[in-house]
């Protein structure tokens, strides 16, 4: 035998099974994605269509978000203790299913309904993200995996508002939907039969693999005891890296529900272009998340402090995204409006695997259930978000303004919020739930 042979079969060479894992989860957030953000490029038809105002759709916008923030920490925590297997099949079949029954709503209440249910079909998506992330790579691979799943997950809404305009156009956003939802059906059941919640259960991990993988610290257990909540509402880690994500939901649910609407209303621009548009503005934030992921595993090799490396990095980053949202607002061309709000999108995105790098980490080993509480605590940012454009562009509308002037001075209230995450970062710090439970006992 040859010596490229036998490495190939020495047990102790690490297989690459990890790497197949990283192209389920993917998939899993880009249709994620796709089934959210599609829904904003068919607002405008659907209101059409139903005869429902602005202030209607944004009800129909905040029924997704609360549902999915009340669902977030429960279907983490279920997969603390069943397992991530089971419980993100049951989560991507029940989003997929509720995503092709929103083309049968025929009112209001109905799309109020649907949604409502759709939002608890996609909570705790990305606390089982995390925690597959935390049992099937080492701590040196994490960074640059969160990176590249969050990169895809908004790869998958760069192709949902080009491809749902299109599809729209071809045949009407009710068979769009029908589609959309086909997708997570296929990735389901794709996903049961590939994956095993234990690296050391699949067949294509070897134990080279396994030893790499477990040099990461973590180990698959069910976790069954009480998460120590009284801990956990006075941990100041806890507390500010949730507020980072109410801040930064109530920036990004402006393009995940109104920008095709605001291009439309405010810019006098066609439904495919805004689709495209709206692409390029996403696009920025599937660049800022690789890049995101590359520095959060880069960090601790360059930096002796990586938890105050990454609050400069966030803090810095927010800035950035500030300055770039006030400039391109006030860009007459469409197209340089794309490219600053696409920067912008970029420099707050760049933040988020960084966000993950700590979040995993401060929660322990309740990693489903607290990241379920610190990403789920973002509903509060987007549902009102959701609930201040509708607000906002009617009570402008009521005044007598239209166009650029009913829309434009909203985006300073955004700025203002992306300031404020800035100085989210800056005062945030690592307190370690174990050491904070201990203290308090």
């Amino acid at each position: 035998m040859n010596t490229s042979q036998g490495e190939a079969t020495d047990p102790m060479v690490p297989s690459r099974a990890r790497y197949t894992l990283v192209a389920w989860l993917c998939g899993l957030t880009a249709i994620l994605y796709l089934d959210r953000i599609c829904m904003s490029q068919a607002v405008v038809p659907i209101q059409k269509e139903l005869g429902l105002s602005t202030v209607h759709m944004s009800y129909v916008a905040m029924a997704f978000t609360l549902a999915y923030g009340l669902f977030e920490i429960p279907t983490g925590r279920m997969g603390d203790k069943y397992g991530s297997r089971k419980i993100l099949t049951r989560v991507v079949l029940w989003w997929s299913l509720f995503t092709a029954l929103t083309g049968v709503c025929s009112g209001l209440g109905s799309l109020i309904a649907i949604r409502f249910l759709f939002g608890v079909g996609e909570a705790g998506a990305f606390p089982n993200a995390a925690r597959v992330i935390s049992r099937w790579f080492p701590g040196t691979e994490r960074g640059r995996v969160q990176g590249i799943m969050l990169a895809a997950a908004q790869l998958g809404g760069v192709v949902a508002p080009i491809g749902a305009a299109s599809m729209i156009e071809i045949m009407g956003w009710r068979w769009t939907f029908a589609v959309f939802g086909l997708i997570g059906v296929i990735w389901a059941g794709g996903f049961w039969w590939w994956f095993r919640d234990d690296p050391a259960d699949h067949a294509s991990v070897n134990a080279g693999e396994l030893s790499l993988i477990r040099s990461g610290g973590m180990s698959e257990t069910f976790i069954h005891q009480p998460v120590p909540w009284g801990a956990v509402f006075s941990n100041r880690g806890i507390i500010v890296l949730t507020l980072i994500m109410v801040f930064g939901a109530f920036y990004t649910y402006l393009f995940y529900t109104w920008f095709p609407k605001y291009l439309s209303e405010a810019r006098g621009i066609d439904n495919i272009t805004s689709g495209i548009l709206s692409s390029i503005v996403l696009a920025g934030s599937a660049a800022g998340m690789l890049l995101g992921g590359w520095l959060a595993d880069k960090i601790p090799l360059w930096f002796n402090d990586p938890v105050n490396s990454r609050r400069y990095l966030g803090s810095i980053c927010y800035l950035i995204s500030a300055v770039c949202l006030i400039v391109g607002i006030r860009c007459d061309n469409v197209w340089l409006l794309s490219f600053f709000l696409g920067a912008s999108f970029c420099a707050m995105h760049v933040t988020l695997p960084n966000w993950w790098s700590v979040a995993i980490p401060q929660s322990g080993v309740h990693v489903g259930a607290l990241v379920g509480l610190m990403n789920g605590m973002g509903f509060i940012g987007a549902m009102s978000s959701q609930w201040f454009v509708g607000f906002f562009a009617n009570w402008r509308m009521q005044a007598g303004f239209t166009g650029r002037a009913q829309w434009d001075p909203m985006f300073d209230v955004y700025a203002g919020i992306l300031l404020m995450g800035a100085v989210a970062w800056w005062c945030y710090r690592f307190v370690p739930l174990e050491k904070a439970s201990s203290s308090s006992a």
